[in-house]
């Protein structure tokens, strides 16, 4: 037998091996074995790439670093790199979030003058979207152009995701349009930029354009509805779909979830989770998040917790939702008790963990139990203390009638408080009549927030109920005479048969206006009538 085929017969032996390699630790071992062999200096080349090509696949360890150094280690040992090679490092640079050493390779590549192809640009590109730097994204868009990859779909979808994350749009929209050929990624990456800047209306346009439609178009839409408080637009793409015979994704649902949850929508929101089980759609953290939160904020706190109950896989934001959920329904002692099962399953707290907890005491009156919590959470669980943490003690300090304590507090603040704190201590004045800390109370909020017009009501009602009816009528008018003050009318929503009625206050425009009237006066004077018994 020649040389040539003892080389060949050790590159397949060591191919098959390497094709077998699951894990980091499998391809470090076969690559020690063909060292050990001498099987490197034979076709080292063949097998040095093979096992890049492989760790672009491979299960990651628990620190991406070894395997990092461990690529370039063989990448260094490849006599000549071709641009095969050199996009593979660059690819496993990008998929490990080591976007600057991924782009320090395609510079070498440029210097030792080795040609990029197709990959090289989009590899590259993926980088620039993972540092945010624009003038390194448009640097490559003019080689593309030198390089003749104008008309290549992959590098110009990758030249419209630069663009979209970096929120230049109009770039991204233009290299669009100018472009041959698309696809769904091209129309995709759109949508989410369009979704991201806000500008829903652009998002839609978009996706009524497009010629086939995948689960990521619709998905991608619905949350941008969601997520912009286009409630109803997203129910209505959401029975679109269904129209369509299309099966959502877990994005979509929990979109949708999310929609019914900021409306009310209890009968909507139990219509998707029957989908979800008729469908027999596994549910997963993500899913079973969003019905614990489509729930609890619909006001059904006891599905909320047998749903996070049944919830094989809870994370922490399922944990989240759930503290949150119990927090608002006024369950003090039980947002405790979760909390501790929480530490029990070795779930490790954040911010938004311990707001639920404290929001939880404030409305149960645990006063204590919150000082507790609240003093613990960066010296015992390592979680800083965030402005929103502040105005819940606050918020808590000032229902219990302990303003004083709730003034200290504050004052200890370096920057004095914010928005939330003095709104909560606001709102504690009220409820036990302390006019002096509420005047100043008030005065802090109008000058961090002078448009906020609930101040002003607030205010007059501290007023009115120490009854300092001057000036209830001074701060009255200076709301009226300032300009710039916006205050939200109140809303309240009902849902019977199927429709979803809402109401705002001083609006006389529903259509069934004059017999809900009729019905209301029929009570008043029903009550009357058992008053005067």
């Amino acid at each position: 037998m020649s040389f040539v085929d003892y080389s060949q017969l050790f590159y397949l032996s060591i191919n098959n091996l390497l094709e077998q390699c699951k894990t980091f630790r499998q391809l470090h071992q076969v690559h020690a074995h063909a060292f050990t062999c001498g099987l490197l200096s034979v076709c080292s080349s063949k097998i040095l790439s093979k096992i890049l090509y492989s760790l672009t696949t491979a299960t990651t360890p628990r620190s991406s670093l070894s395997l990092l150094r461990f690529a370039v280690s063989v990448f260094n040992a490849i006599p000549n790199p071709s641009p095969f090679c050199y996009n593979l490092i660059i690819r496993i640079h990008t998929l490990h979030s080591s976007p600057v050493t991924g782009l320090h390779y395609f510079l070498q590549m440029r210097r030792f003058s080795v040609p990029p192809d197709f990959h090289s640009f989009p590899f590259a590109l993926k980088a620039c979207s993972q540092l945010r730097v624009l003038s390194l994204a448009q640097s490559l868009h003019s080689q593309i152009l030198r390089f003749g990859f104008v008309s290549d779909l992959y590098v110009m979808n990758s030249l419209i995701h630069v663009y979209s994350v970096s929120n230049r749009l109009n770039d991204a929209y233009q290299v669009f349009e100018e472009s041959s050929h698309h696809d769904v990624v091209s129309y995709n990456s759109l949508i989410d930029g369009f979704v991201k800047t806000g500008d829903i209306e652009k998002a839609r346009e978009i996706l009524d354009r497009m010629p086939v439609r995948d689960s990521v178009s619709w998905s991608t839409l619905m949350a941008g509805y969601a997520q912009g408080s286009h409630c109803k637009e997203a129910i209505e793409l959401f029975n679109l779909m269904m129209d369509l015979k299309l099966r959502p994704d877990n994005t979509a649902l929990v979109s949708i979830l999310s929609a019914c949850a900021q409306l009310g929508d209890l009968e909507k929101g139990k219509q998707v989770h029957n989908y979800i089980v008729k469908s027999k759609i596994p549910i997963d953290s993500f899913l079973s998040t969003g019905l614990v939160d489509f729930y609890a904020k619909c006001g059904d706190i006891g599905t909320a917790l047998k749903i996070f109950e049944l919830s094989p896989d809870k994370s922490l934001i399922t944990w989240n939702a759930m503290l949150l959920g119990i927090a608002v329904h006024g369950h003090g002692q039980l947002s405790l008790h979760y909390f501790s099962r929480m530490m029990e399953a070795g779930v490790k707290p954040d911010g938004v963990s311990f707001l639920g907890v404290l929001v939880g005491c404030s409305h149960g009156g645990l006063v204590d139990e919150a000082r507790k919590i609240f003093h613990e959470m960066e010296s015992s669980y390592g979680v800083r203390r965030e402005p929103k943490h502040y105005g819940c003690m606050a918020d808590l300090l000032g229902r219990a009638g302990l303003i004083k304590e709730a003034i200290e507090m504050i004052n200890n603040l370096p920057t004095g408080g914010d928005m939330s704190v003095w709104s909560g201590l606001l709102g504690g004045c009220r409820i036990h009549g302390n006019v002096e800390i509420a005047e100043k109370a008030a005065k802090q909020v109008m000058e961090l927030k002078p448009e906020d017009g609930g101040v002003y009501s607030i205010l007059a009602n501290v007023y009115a109920n120490a009854d300092r009816w001057e000036d209830v009528v001074k701060v009255r008018s200076l709301m009226s005479g300032n300009r710039i003050v916006k205050k939200s009318a109140g809303c309240s929503l009902i849902q019977l048969d199927g429709t979803v009625h809402e109401f705002l206050a001083g609006d006389g425009l529903h259509s069934q206006r004059d017999e809900i009237y009729m019905v209301l006066d029929g009570i008043r004077e029903h009550q009357r009538e058992i008053s005067a018994y």
